[in-house]
């Protein structure tokens, strides 16, 4: 063999070994996860907001004129002692012609009634005098003989039925005399001519020790009997309250602690849950989604200076742990994926990827929970793209 054959001839050899090893299967790099036991916590996350735990709205107690409201929001009361509001009742309605004319005329019509039931009474009195007369008389021809038992018996149910024709009479007249007094007060009209012309004025208290809340109703006006005028409320007494969907609400229960984070500062404030609302909503989400939620109400556990700085209707964050486990076999979620209804992960064994359906428990959004398939140590493929699959060979980036 000529040395340029033995040239070529080592050229081809390298040629096909070059083509050998760059058309060889190359590993897959992947990020590998390690099966680890750890503390696991299992919340359900979502935005609330604080409230005065008692709120008291102060309204109108009846129609009239509410004079200026001074009280800003946050201004302290004392229950029984901050005059909120300082309330004239309305003045009365002028009357036109037709309906003077009509009062007039309903005036001396219950006057006539008064003089028809006076008349009445003295009538029935009259009678009534007259058969105590004859029942007296009647008493002595039978204390004599000459009358029965008989007629006696008659005059006396005569005076008791007379006795009764009296009451009855009196009633009357006190009623007529009602209805005079009625007709004649529609006819009343302030003398004035406006204000509250020296009629009493409602001056309306605090209910409750606290601060305003929100004033409905500042300048002088006239106003409907029940309007809202004010509401007051301990800002210090401050609840917590989020709506969740129904398919979470089902796993929260009163007492189960909760979080209640992003309220201004980094550290967390602990809650409680207290109520689970028995009646959900429906709430249309930002994407135009009906949803049905329900309100869930937390008790903060952390009173005092930190918590004093929220107030109502300030926005947070709240997480209610429905799962809080120690020592506990995790797997990371994004190593996790659905395969026929299972979950299954790719174990890396030798650079190898194996995929091994495994049995999962409580999960939150980072860890989950392993209750059979895993043992502690393995690692596994996070983030399994569609390069991986059962046989691969993999390396870690």
């Amino acid at each position: 063999m000529t040395r340029k054959r033995l040239v070529l001839l080592l050229a081809a050899v390298a040629i096909v070994a070059l083509l050998v090893w760059a058309l060889r299967p190359r590993p897959v790099p992947v990020d590998l996860a390690a099966v680890e036991r750890r503390d696991l916590t299992v919340t359900l996350d979502e935005e609330g907001e604080t409230r005065v735990r008692s709120r008291y709205e102060v309204s109108a107690p009846v129609a009239g004129r509410v004079l200026r409201i001074e009280l800003q929001p946050g201004d302290p009361v004392v229950a029984g002692e901050t005059v909120l509001a300082t309330f004239a009742p309305a003045d009365p309605v002028p009357l036109d012609l037709r309906s003077r004319a009509e009062g007039e005329a309903a005036v001396r019509s219950a006057r006539a009634g008064v003089g028809q039931a006076e008349a009445r009474l003295g009538q029935t009195r009259a009678e009534l005098t007259f058969a105590e007369t004859e029942l007296g008389r009647r008493r002595t021809l039978v204390a004599q003989g000459i009358e029965s038992r008989e007629r006696l018996d008659a005059a006396e149910t005569e005076v008791e039925s007379r006795r009764k024709a009296v009451e009855a009479a009196r009633f009357a007249e006190a009623a007529a005399r009602h209805q005079l007094e009625m007709t004649r007060a529609a006819l009343f009209q302030d003398a004035s001519g406006g204000g509250s012309g020296g009629r009493a004025v409602l001056t309306l208290r605090s209910p409750v020790r606290g601060v305003v809340l929100e004033r409905a109703r500042e300048s002088e006006a006239v106003v409907g009997a029940g309007e809202p005028l004010l509401t007051v409320g301990d800002p210090s007494d401050l609840e917590v309250v989020a709506d969740f969907l129904s398919t979470d609400a089902v796993r929260i229960a009163p007492g189960q602690p909760a979080l209640v984070e992003d309220w201004g500062e980094p550290e967390p404030l602990r809650a409680v849950v207290r109520r689970v609302e028995p009646r959900g909503f429906t709430k249309v989400s930002a994407l135009g989604v009906e949803e049905q939620r329900v309100d869930v109400v937390l008790d903060l556990v952390d009173p005092g200076e930190r918590s004093s700085r929220l107030g109502d209707g300030y926005r947070v964050q709240v997480r209610v742990v429905v799962f809080q486990g120690d020592d506990v076999l995790t797997v990371p979620t994004s190593s996790l994926f659905r395969r026929g209804g299972a979950w299954e992960v790719f174990v890396a064994e030798d650079g190898v990827a194996r995929r091994r359906q495994i049995e999962i428990g409580h999960r939150n959004p980072v860890h989950a929970q392993v209750t059979a398939g895993l043992e502690e140590g393995a690692r596994v493929v996070a983030y399994p793209g569609d390069e991986v699959e059962d046989g691969a060979k993999i390396a870690p980036r």
